[in-house]
């Protein structure tokens, strides 16, 4: 059995309630509470065992939305809404929102996961693909399970080792480790009851999206695109763990056989041997399900690499990337397929947040599939045909001037195709996408989405010396150029960071709020009572009014927040759960903590809130280490050696530590301009090519740099560290 499993009998909230007055205790036993972790102790007893039964079968799932009192799947219900019904927590009783009880997380890196509720117990997945289950009205630790992922496989993950969630069903908890296992553990004990590896072990595949549930199969995709991979997804039984179909979303090697019938017309809207390139259209993050059609949605990504002129030369749709593809869950067999970017080239992925709602268009009652993905544009999508209904920009295009209704396609900015054109053009939105995998919600109460959304742009230039790379990543775009065309070009948008109320019917915006920490947005929950719940990287959690965004209530969380709250009813209180912990903790404003907890040093926690709650933080946290002084060296490189320096690091290390070695995540991903390392050449080898960080996720980088490039880099970050410090 690979990774192990614990159960603790201790009340965490009484341990931090008591510590809390006296730092020096909390100093002294907090190691000893998550030391506790690696303890097994005795089995829990049949009294207690019996009330965490997680006993969702089809049934359950498919009424989920009149079943109020839990939160039973990634987005509340198959329809993905994440609005919930319940309205005991109101705009008359929300100051006495507060903490209930609260529990410290293990792993200091990016935290995405919607917590799941269901028969006394709340289930939640950390970064590293770790689950944690919790009583859920006294937060006592029931387990914790490790999958043990072996850390160099952070080396593939495009954008940090989280996961988003899990699914329960029949008395099992799902999860997607972040090395391609699909692995099914006990709801009461965290045993582990099966596993299966759901891709190739020796590819660059990884798994950060939660599991899905339908009629008995659960459903998973795959991340990977950007190293090179075919996407695809796959049905596993329950009960068993084995496979019951595969539905691959891009064709492979026309020379051999395709795996089902719709890949021999998806091949033709490809040309040369964009096989050998992986292909891309992973499968990594939305999926939806209705139940009255018995339609599965999912949601496609970008191709493998992103220029299309390198995977594709002559051109082509290329089916089935950054599209929404309805499904027969009973077999995966092709229903439908609508295409978002045809042909696409600037990673605009449609893996983004799908939901199903019942509008009224035009006097007439429509079954819809809504999305906001990557591209910039809204639309509205007939549930049980694809056929097109609406589509407008929710946040500012330059890459199309709109979307044609007739025909379904975007209508091309061609200047935006430098894949063809071959000369440089900064286009909106980035790769980072106008809405990215933040969930949005829709509310029943006021019929407005709200999204969380980002105002940004990106340099794309075509990489003339592309090379197909086994280990690193493969866009096909020189990312170097094109951090210095975004930073050159005057009289570019100002960038930011919005939640924002879309009304769908009338394809239109409501109301925005713009956050002051513009680092990236959070997911979002709406109620019946009017309220739209969302945190922010500032280290808040707020509450607005839905028909105006007005900001009703706040609540400090010591972390910067991605992750979407859920909420449920323990008992007759009504509770609301947030994953907290974000790549960089809040660095100013009212919310900022710089100091962090013994378990993580971006203060992960899962908080759980109710009205009268008397938990509290934490008032001294504790810093686990001091920065370490030093003083920035010199160099004697040559221009041309920090210039391919620059190259270097750009092609290797900006994806994670930033622009110009400007790291906008420093507690996860360290500014290499404040790193001790660079002090000497060879404490900067010992981590770059020898991998003395790879425990942390920080592999060698021996294999993808050439001779002498580790010291160009190094070159260039003291060159940087030393002109920071002289703008000072």
């Amino acid at each position: 059995m690979v990774g192990h499993w614990v159960k603790l009998r201790t009340q965490r909230c009484d341990y931090f309630q008591l510590l809390d007055g006296d730092p020096m205790r909390y100093r002294t036993l907090a190691p000893l509470i998550v030391g506790v972790l690696a303890i097994v102790p005795a089995q829990l007893s049949a009294q207690q065992a019996s009330d965490y039964q997680a006993a969702v079968d089809a049934e359950r799932l498919v009424n989920a939305t009149a079943e109020a009192s839990d939160w039973l799947s990634y987005g509340r219900t198959y329809d993905e809404q994440r609005y919930s019904p319940l309205s005991q927590i109101n705009k008359d009783n929300l100051e006495r929102l507060s903490l209930a009880w609260f529990a410290d997380m293990t792993t200091s890196r990016g935290q995405e996961a919607t917590p799941i509720v269901v028969d006394g117990a709340v289930y939640v997945s950390t970064a590293w693909s770790l689950v944690w289950a919790f009583d859920v009205r006294s937060g006592e630790l029931l387990w914790q399970y490790d999958p043990e992922v072996d850390r160099a496989k952070g080396f593939q993950a495009c954008c940090d080792v989280v996961n988003r969630g899990v699914a329960v069903w029949e008395g099992k908890v799902f999860v997607g480790a972040l090395d391609g296992r699909l692995i099914a553990l006990d709801s009461q004990t965290g045993e582990v009851l099966w596993e299966t590896m759901t891709v190739d072990p020796d590819r660059p595949y990884t798994i950060t999206g939660a599991p899905r549930v339908v009629k008995g199969n659960v459903i998973i995709g795959n991340g990977g695109a950007e190293y090179g991979v075919r996407g695809y997804v796959t049905a596993y039984d329950a009960a068993s763990g084995e496979q019951n179909w595969r539905f691959y979303t891009v064709p492979g090697n026309p020379t051999e056989a395709f795996e089902q019938p719709e890949l021999f017309d998806a091949a033709s809207t490809w040309t040369g041997q964009w096989w050998t390139l992986g292909g891309g259209g992973t499968v990594w993050d939305a999926m939806a399900y209705d139940a009255e059609l018995d339609l599965l949605y999912i949601g496609v990504g970008n191709g493998s690499p992103w220029n299309q002129s390198l995977r594709s030369p002559d051109g082509g749709d290329n089916l089935f990337l950054t599209s929404i593809v309805a499904l027969d869950p009973d077999d995966g067999s092709y229903r439908w397929h609508y295409q978002t970017v045809p042909g696409e080239t600037w990673d605009y992925t449609a893996t983004q947040h799908i939901m199903l709602a019942d509008l009224e268009i035009d006097g007439v009652e429509r079954r819809v599939v809504m999305q906001a993905p990557k591209n910039g544009f809204f639309y509205v999508i007939d549930a049980a045909t694809g056929q097109l209904i609406s589509a407008n920009n929710y946040v500012p295009v330059n890459w199309a001037t709109h979307i044609d209704l007739d025909s379904g396609r975007p209508v091309e900015n061609p200047d935006a195709r430098y894949d063809l054109t071959g000369i440089p053009f900064v286009v909106s939105p980035s790769a980072l996408g106008g809405h990215n995998w933040y969930p949005m919600s829709y509310s029943q109460n006021s019929g407005l989405v709200y999204i969380p959304i980002t105002e940004n742009y990106m340099g794309y230039v075509h990489d003339n010396e592309f090379v197909i790379n086994q280990r690193g990543w493969n866009t096909g775009v020189d990312l170097a150029q094109g951090f210095g065309l975004a930073r050159s070009t005057p009289g570019l948008p100002e960038q930011g960071t919005f939640l924002q109320a879309w009304d769908p019917v009338r394809q239109e915006e409501a109301w925005r709020v713009k956050h002051e920490a513009a680092n990236g947005p959070a997911g979002v929950l709406s109620t019946a009572a009017g309220l739209v719940f969302q945190g922010n990287r500032a280290g808040e959690f707020v509450a607005y009014d839905d028909m105006t965004g007005e900001r009703l209530w706040s609540a400090f969380t010591q972390a910067g927040v991605m992750a979407a709250p859920s909420t449920f009813m323990a008992g007759d209180e009504q509770h609301i759960a947030l994953l907290v912990g974000s790549p960089a903790l809040p660095s100013e404003g009212p919310g900022a903590a710089a100091a962090t907890t013994l378990a993580s040093t971006n203060n992960s926690r899962l908080l759980l809130f109710k009205l009268g709650g008397e938990a509290q933080l934490p008032r001294v946290p504790v810093q686990t280490e001091n920065d370490v002084e030093f003083d920035i060296p010199q160099t004697d490189a040559a221009n041309e050696i920090i210039a391919a320096g620059e190259s270097a690091y750009n092609r290797t290390c900006a994806v994670c530590h930033g622009d110009a070695g400007i790291s906008l995540r420093p507690d996860t991903y360290p500014d290499l301009r404040r790193s001790a390392r660079m002090v000497t050449a060879e404490s900067w080898a010992a981590v770059v090519l020898e991998g003395e960080l790879e425990d942390n996720g920080m592999v060698s980088f021996a294999q993808l740099l050439e001779d002498g490039e580790a010291e160009a880099i190094r070159a260039y970050v003291i060159t940087r560290a030393n002109s920071e410090a002289d703008s000072r």
